[in-house]
């Protein structure tokens, strides 16, 4: 098993539980946002960059399953800076197909984004929904779906891609640009500061736990129903406002000017239970307390 950015949250979790299967693991990261200390010394870990190619083609050879989740990670850096956005969210994606269609890997497992969706009227958000990215970063992550079908086309690499809605757990990042609500709240509650609130508050998203991904992830390698290039959504079905997330928090809110990003995500995840037998099984109210207890807030 090869899984790319090993060392990040999303990554070094899943690697954990495919050693914990009995696998062989090797991670490829660059460490530009990942962090040494999550990479298990049971796996094989390169400090790689995906853009160098010719450097990362050899570790592919003898791979059965490659989880490329590697990424330049979330919207408002990526519309900051959108160019180095591209090199490091889609180059890098050709080059982990180009690796794996020349090794003959069994499957790759895509990491995509619910951002991909931008704003929609209709709710929840299903696959064949029209795309409508908001921000480099969505666009960047639909257009990985593209050239992961499209490998699955014309090289008969076998792909599947899962979009992920607002992943959270206990390796999530609690500051920087890569922070999303539920660590910046629990950053703040660490510090004592009061809750930080964009616009109204009123703004909902899907939030999915981290073992829930990567239960999904394991589930869509081994699965033979995908491969062709599926899109799977890999949300909660269900969500709440980040007021309500605050709520559960507990603690005092300020509110600051709005940003552009969509009103809403809801993912529909009936094609995740009928393709991969998969559901979620962790609610985020109850993981909340339990997070607490571990921040000591």
């Amino acid at each position: 098993m090869l899984v790319t950015g090993g060392a990040g949250f999303i990554g070094s979790t899943l690697a954990d539980a495919l050693i914990e299967k009995g696998e062989e693991v090797v991670i490829i990261d660059n460490l530009s946002t990942g962090k040494k200390e999550f990479v298990n010394p049971k796996a094989t870990f390169h400090e790689l960059d995906l853009r160098n190619l010719e450097s990362i083609k050899p570790l592919f050879a003898g791979i059965d399953y490659v989880f490329h989740l590697a990424a330049f990670p979330r919207v408002q850096p990526s519309i900051e800076d959108p160019v180095t956005s591209n090199d490091m969210n889609l180059n890098t994606t050709l080059n982990v197909l180009v690796a794996a269609r020349d090794a003959k890997v069994k499957k790759v497992v895509y990491s995509a984004s619910s951002s991909a969706y931008g704003d929609q009227e209709t709710m929840p958000l299903k696959e064949d929904m029209t795309a409508h990215p908001m921000s480099p970063y969505g666009l960047q992550k639909y257009m990985g779906e593209l050239y992961c079908r499209l490998f699955s086309e014309i090289y008969r690499l076998p792909t599947v891609s899962l979009r992920y809605f607002n992943v959270y757990g206990s390796r999530q990042a609690l500051e920087g640009a890569y922070a999303l609500v539920i660590g910046i709240f629990a950053r703040q509650m660490l510090n004592n500061e009061p809750l930080t609130i964009t616009g109204d508050g009123e703004q909902r998203r899907d939030f999915t736990s981290v073992a829930d991904v990567v239960r999904a992830n394991i589930l869509a390698a081994e699965n033979l129903k995908t491969g062709g290039g599926d899109v799977i959504n890999i949300g909660s079905g269900s969500n709440y406002s980040v007021n309500q997330i605050a709520e559960m928090f507990k603690g005092p809110t300020v509110y600051i000017p709005p940003r552009i990003e969509p009103r809403a995500t809801l993912a529909d995840n009936s094609l995740a239970k009928e393709l991969l037998g998969w559901e979620p099984r962790v609610e985020i109210r109850e993981w909340i307390k339990l997070y607490k207890n571990e921040l000591g807030i």
